[in-house]
């Protein structure tokens, strides 16, 4: 195949041959090197490839990863990308219409799998017929299903490179499916070529924008940094900050919890070194942070370096809180999603004053390739109070798989240049920063005036009695939609509706303060820091039918 762009498979088999016996994986008494990933992935990309007398595996074909984190999920991506086939996530929380239509819609011919659920899978395999290959990778769980093939047996079987027999190319494709907030998931695809430049983009000593494997190999000199993704690899946060530390040398370190536990996440740093780590906000932070303060003596976290989190802001009082804990760190909120990597940042270090302050509105500053633009392709002025949405140019994906009028919708051209604008809502503040206000899927009419809840949804976590809020919008004959909070309380504290309301206030508009709060056990934040909108607008109408 002609060669179009990086390919990840290359870049990754050059660090292998570079840096062969340094760490490249490991989880609990589990150490992968560089030259064991390599070899590892060549045996699932072989047993990929060999899909059986007359069913044949075609370039491109769909492989989805249903797994929690470990190993075996960037080995087996390493190893589908070797052989030229394009990977789906799967969301490990999906019941079995939602798995149905995820790897239907993929076009998904082959599944690797954790043990534990094969009895999800026996339930809707008639349903699925295209899928021909299920690898299953043992946890404990019980027995190889009859009609599964040993992910282990795989992995151990490579007697050499495996390459697919059309090849590989930077137009070769990543599926990240991202459920949003309303309709079914949608398939954003990446060309590995446009992702790989976006995740280099952050580097300082950046490789060319054509493929130069002596330049990816020459630019590691030591093995790399250690990187913890404490947000799971199925979403974008996880996997798009394990491989950009994977394309420097450097190596990902994952928990064997299959819940988030802050103390097992701080025994890890500690444990394992870990220089830099992902996380999803505030659903992260605070746990951590109180984990710190209860015990604040327990904990060596001095090799940590740099906090990622994206998809939902966090508060300066979590990050003033962890710097007391460990002064070297820095904090970054990138502004990004599914469909653009890198749209705005917000930088926090020990020497420096967070832009997003107490308001709980954190200002952004914008990258590059970024504009503000309002929905007739105008850039909004800096001062001006006009909002407008964020777009990205650049390094982008080419759309959605098998949906033009969604990808129509994101993926725009605005003066001859190709953007995408996920919907999040800004507005520019006069010294070019940027306030973020949400996406405008979820923005509430009240009484005329438009409010964006997560706004005001940051507004309330700043309470010291609020452990996540969630803000919607019901039905009211006066307002039109009504501003209603439902509150998750940190463990052990009663909440005061008219004072947190008051909070409210004392920091925002008044008209965008809730009308009610509502307490609930659990926000049912996703652990990609999502919420169902949906399902919490018809609790929070519900509630307000039985009061």
């Amino acid at each position: 195949m002609t060669d179009t762009g990086w390919n990840f498979a290359d870049v990754f088999e050059t660090l292998a041959d570079k840096i062969p016996d340094a760490l490249a994986q490991r989880q609990g008494d589990r150490s992968t090197t560089w030259a064991e990933f390599d070899r590892r992935a060549d045996g699932v990309a072989a047993a990929l490839l060999a899909a059986g007398p007359g069913r044949g595996i075609v370039e491109q074909d769909k492989v989805a990863q249903y797994l929690y984190n470990g190993p075996e999920y960037l080995e087996s991506t390493f190893g589908a990308w070797k052989a030229g086939l394009a990977t789906v996530n799967t969301n490990y929380r999906y019941t079995a219409d939602e798995l149905v239509y995820l790897w239907d819609n993929g076009d998904v011919v082959a599944v690797v799998f954790h043990g534990t659920f094969a009895e999800q899978i026996e339930q809707i395999r008639s349903r699925v017929p295209r899928i021909r290959t299920w690898l299953w990778v043992d946890d404990g769980s019980g027995p190889m299903p009859e009609w599964a093939t040993s992910y282990e047996e795989a992995a151990a079987s490579a007697t050499g490179r495996t390459v697919g027999p059309w090849g590989r190319s930077g137009d070769h494709l990543m599926l990240l499916y991202t459920g949003g907030t309303t309709g079914m998931p949608k398939g954003v695809m990446w060309r590995q070529d446009d992702l790989f430049g976006a995740l280099d983009s952050a580097n300082k000593n950046r490789l060319p924008p054509e493929p130069d494997l002596d330049a990816a190999g020459e630019r590691v000199v030591k093995p790399g940094p250690r990187n913890l993704p404490a947000a799971p690899l199925m979403h974008g946060t996880g996997l798009f900050n394990a491989l950009s530390n994977l394309i420097v040398g450097g190596s990902v370190i994952t928990m064997e919890g299959r819940r988030f536990d802050p103390v097992e996440l701080l025994d890890t740093i500690e444990i394992q070194q870990v220089n830099s780590m992902s996380i999803v906000g505030d659903a992260f932070a605070k746990p951590i942070l109180r984990a710190l303060d209860a015990e604040p003596g327990r904990w060596d976290i001095s090799t940590l370096r740099v906090i990622v989190s994206s998809g939902v802001m966090w508060s300066s009082e979590s990050k003033a809180g962890l710097l007391r804990h460990n002064p070297r760190l820095i904090m970054v909120d990138a502004l990004g999603s599914s469909e653009a990597i890198g749209m705005a940042t917000n930088t926090t270090t020990a020497d420096s004053v967070s832009s997003g302050g107490g308001s709980g509105t954190a200002k952004f500053a914008l990258g590059p390739n970024t504009r503000v633009v309002t929905d007739d392709g105008r850039d909004v002025v800096p001062g001006s109070g006009e909002l407008g949405r964020v777009a990205l140019r650049g390094f982008t994906p080419i759309g959605y798989y098998k949906d033009e009028v969604k990808s129509a919708d994101t993926f725009q051209v605005i003066d001859g240049v190709r953007y995408s604008i996920p919907g999040d809502w800004a507005e520019v503040e006069g010294d070019g920063t940027v306030k973020l206000l949400g996406r405008g899927s979820q923005c509430i009419n009240t009484g005329g005036e438009k409010v964006y809840p997560e706004e005001v949804e940051e507004v309330l976590k700043l309470h010291p009695s609020v452990l996540d809020a969630a803000v919607v919008g019901v039905p009211d004959e006066r307002f039109g939609q009504a501003i209603t909070a439902l509150v998750e309380a940190v463990p052990g504290v009663t909440l005061d509706g008219a004072e947190l309301i008051a909070h409210v206030k004392g920091r925002l508009a008044a008209y965008k303060a809730p009308k009610r709060i509502v307490p609930v056990a659990s926000i049912g934040r996703a652990a990609n820091g999502k919420l169902d909108y949906k399902h919490l607008t018809a609790t929070a109408t519900a509630t307000d039918l039985d009061t």
